[in-house]
C-alpha cells in the first residue's frame, strides 16, 4: 500500500485544514479539495479497473459519499487514509452492484420499473455528482447551500459576500444548468420561455 494511503503524505496540513473548511461551510474549499485530492483517488481507482468510465463513476460517488460524511472526519487526523477508506468502500459496492446486475442480453426495456412513477426521471447518484461537477461553481455553490443544506438566500448571501437576491439567481441558474445537463442538452443552450413566464 503506497504511503499516500497510508501515511499524511505531502500537504497533509493543507488537506487537514481545507477539509476544515469546507465542514464549515466554505463552498470554495471544496474545489480546491478536489482538484488536490481527486488525481490520488484516480491513481487508486484506476489500479482496480481498467474501465476508465467506471473508474470516473467511482470517483465521483466517492466525493458524494464523502460530503455526506464530512461531519464525521476529525481533522486532527492526516485526511488522505480517510478519504482513500471511503474510496475503497465505494469501489467494493460497485464490485456488488456489478455481481447483481444483469446479463447484456436482458431486455431491460420491457422490465418494470421498481420505483414508485413520481420517481421516474430521477438521476442515480454518481451521474448526479458528475453533472454538478459540470455546474460552474458560483451556481453549484448557491445550489447545493440552499437544496442540500437548507440555508436561506440571505445566509448564503451573507456566506459568500453578495446580496439576497443575487444568491437567489445564481442557485436559480444552478438548477436550470442542472437540468439541462442532465437532459444531455449542451453548455449554454437556452429552453425558450414561455410568454409571462418569470
Amino acid at each position: 500500500m503506497s504511503d499516500e494511503m497510508t501515511g499524511p503524505g505531502a500537504g497533509d496540513h493543507q488537506l487537514r485544514a481545507l477539509m476544515a473548511s469546507y465542514q464549515a461551510g466554505e463552498f470554495a474549499a471544496f474545489d480546491e479539495l478536489y482538484r488536490l485530492v481527486a488525481p490520488r483517488v484516480r491513481r487508486y481507482l484506476s489500479s482496480q479497473a481498467r474501465d476508465a468510465a467506471r473508474v470516473e463513476d467511482v470517483l465521483q460517488e466517492t466525493f458524494l459519499q464523502l460530503h455526506r460524511a464530512r461531519r464525521s472526519y476529525d481533522p486532527v487526523h492526516p485526511l488522505m487514509p480517510w478519504v482513500m477508506a471511503i474510496a475503497r468502500h465505494c469501489w467494493l459496492m460497485e464490485l456488488r452492484r456489478a455481481r447483481r446486475r444483469p446479463m447484456m442480453d436482458d431486455d431491460l426495456t420491457a422490465r418494470e420499473p421498481a420505483v414508485r412513477a413520481e420517481a421516474d426521471g430521477l438521476p442515480e447518484a454518481a451521474d448526479l455528482a458528475r453533472a454538478l461537477g459540470l455546474v460552474p461553481a458560483a451556481q453549484r455553490q448557491a445550489l447545493l447551500a440552499h437544496h442540500h443544506w437548507g440555508l436561506s438566500f440571505q445566509e448564503i448571501g451573507a456566506r459568500l459576500g453578495i446580496g439576497e437576491t443575487a444568491a437567489k439567481l445564481r442557485s436559480s441558474r444552478g438548477v436550470r444548468r442542472l437540468r439541462e445537463i442532465l437532459r444531455g442538452e449542451p453548455f449554454g443552450a437556452v429552453a425558450p420561455r414561455k410568454r409571462g413566464a418569470r
